[in-house]
């Protein structure tokens, strides 16, 4: 398997782990009614179903949700977190969440109707959903990062020591 191939296959990992960490964190909002105007499984089945006509039905967001998040991010950033001279994949991950939340405040909340920024619903939505962003930025690069050391580890190859415990020329 490429380079490249490994790195997608452990950012789409960690774009599927940091979603639902998201997800959890989502659903705990939710639950404790915090900011009840800001849903975005409604905002994404409304975007789906204007624009894909798909069913109004919130099963049609939490697919959207998990695609967007594991695929679509989680994919983009293993791209980008390569060629990144940052060493903090976690510090990776927050500025590959922040344009991920630009996007999503210029592309999305416009698609659907809250505005630009989301400011149709209120104030405190960018900055809310930044917020949750980062967490899900900080999550997936240091998932993504702790994948890639993991490799790197098993990957090393070990010298093979003789029997005086020196290192010898061969390969174990």
């Amino acid at each position: 398997m490429t380079t490249t191939r490994r790195n997608i296959t452990e950012g789409l990992i960690a774009g599927f782990i940091a979603t639902v960490f998201l997800s959890l964190l989502m659903i705990a909002k939710g639950m404790m009614g915090l900011m009840p105007e800001v849903n975005v499984i409604k905002m994404l089945t409304a975007v789906s179903r204007q624009y894909l006509d798909t069913p109004v039905t919130p099963i049609i967001g939490w697919i959207a949700h998990f695609v967007i998040g594991t695929f679509l991010w989680g994919g983009l950033f293993a791209l980008f977190a390569a060629r990144w001279r940052m060493p903090n994949f976690a510090a990776k991950g927050v500025v590959f969440a922040t344009l991920a939340w630009l996007l999503m405040m210029v592309v999305l909340m416009p698609l659907a109707g809250a505005g630009l920024f989301g400011l149709k619903i209120g104030i405190d939505v960018p900055v809310s959903t930044l917020l949750l962003h980062w967490i899900y930025g900080g999550v997936l690069g240091s998932i993504y990062g702790a994948l890639k050391r993991s490799r790197e580890i098993v990957e090393e190859p070990r010298l093979h020591h003789g029997p005086s415990g020196q290192a010898g020329h061969g390969w174990r």
